[in-house]
């Protein structure tokens, strides 16, 4: 059995040394060459890499790779791992490839339908516009796709691995549908998020395919070996406002990446939860400031210094009786460093998880 994980990137990155994942830069045909394997030779469709995300990769490996029994592709900073969450290496492939049919992610279970978390980050009509396709192209899918898009889950990242037969049916399947909805609609003034349009609805698409064909599928966690850059900037960006002292500065530059890359505070991405908890110290400035005329922000403290002390805030809250915790709480911190207004903000956010949580 021969077994090869395409680590699929577009910028350099610290290589994982077992020989199974073999690296493949995507977009070579609109970048500078990184030194590794790329998308552009062949048959191949790199020049759509911005809207296509990773699945250039995926048309490249589908249409000029002959050569193994088993192909995938992971992300330079994702990767299935064992029980032990080390990366899987070639061996525990093979065992698992033996079993099932697919190796992909853990099914997400949103707090909202796909449709209509969908709708509240990208443009509703592509959706739509994909649901038409398939009744059109693909009707013995329809049914199955109308009634999971009005549910809450997903598999995400495009991650797969399997055996070569089967990667080159989900993938003509795949792109029959992509290129399509690509003829009708218009991407000209798309902003470079949403651009992204057919990597975002793939991921989606790959769960219909799976549950279809009856395939058995074994659902593994996922790796996070780095986050994101844009996730890292927008901390470093937050914590240079922080040290000049601008609350409101901070605020709006928040608001500001977040309408063009909601994507930010997805589990994915903010990996460490920092980015939820510099959202929570802004809104806690602020009611501070307009309760008080003053806050913890005025002391002086680095944004990552206050990091773990709402992390410390938020995990004594979770683990406490909403009623009957603040004494005991406020007795946690040194004196003066946790305010009501703190406080009543972190019960906030624990009650809303909770409610999220809570099963329909």
């Amino acid at each position: 059995m021969s077994v090869k994980v395409f680590t699929i990137t577009h910028k350099s990155f610290a290589v994982p040394s077992d020989p199974v994942y073999i690296l493949l830069q995507v977009g070579r045909a609109l970048s500078e060459d990184l030194g590794y394997i790329g998308d552009h030779t062949g048959d191949h469709i790199s020049e759509k890499n911005k809207s296509y995300c990773e699945l250039t990769g995926m048309y490249w490996i589908w249409k000029n790779i002959r050569t193994s029994d088993y192909v995938g592709i992971c992300h330079y900073r994702r990767y299935p791992v064992n029980d032990n969450d080390v990366i899987m290496n070639e061996v525990e492939y093979e065992a698992i490839l033996k079993e099932y049919d697919l190796i992909t992610t853990k099914k997400l279970t949103l707090n909202f339908s796909y449709y209509d978390g969908y709708a509240a980050n990208h443009y509703r009509k592509d959706l739509d516009m994909t649901l038409d396709v398939i009744r059109e192209k693909y009707p013995e899918y329809y049914d199955l796709v109308l009634e999971r898009v009005h549910q809450n889950h997903t598999y995400f990242g495009n991650i797969i691995i399997t055996n070569k037969e089967l990667f080159d049916r989900y993938s003509a399947w795949l792109f029959t549908i992509l290129f399509e909805i690509e003829h009708r609609i218009d991407l000209t003034d798309y902003d470079d998020y949403h651009k992204r349009v057919f990597g975002f609805i793939s991921e989606f698409l790959l769960m219909i395919w799976i549950e279809h064909n009856q395939l058995k599928v074994y659902e593994c966690k996922i790796g996070m070996t780095a986050e994101k850059t844009e996730t890292v900037d927008l901390k470093e960006q937050l914590s240079g406002f922080f040290q000049n002292r601008d609350l409101q500065g901070a605020k709006n530059y928040f608001i500001e990446v977040l309408k063009n890359r909601p994507d930010v505070l997805m589990e994915a991405s903010d990996v460490t939860g920092e980015l939820k908890l510099a959202m929570q110290m802004i809104a806690t400035f602020d009611k501070e400031y307009e309760e008080t005329g003053k806050s913890l922000f005025d002391k002086g403290y680095s944004f990552y210094e206050l990091v773990p002390r709402f992390s410390k805030l938020n995990r004594l809250v979770s683990e406490s009786v909403f009623d009957n915790m603040q004494k005991t709480l406020l007795s946690s911190f040194e004196e003066g460093t946790v305010s009501s207004q703190m406080l009543e903000v972190a019960i906030q956010i624990q009650k809303e998880s909770a409610k999220r949580d809570k099963p329909s």
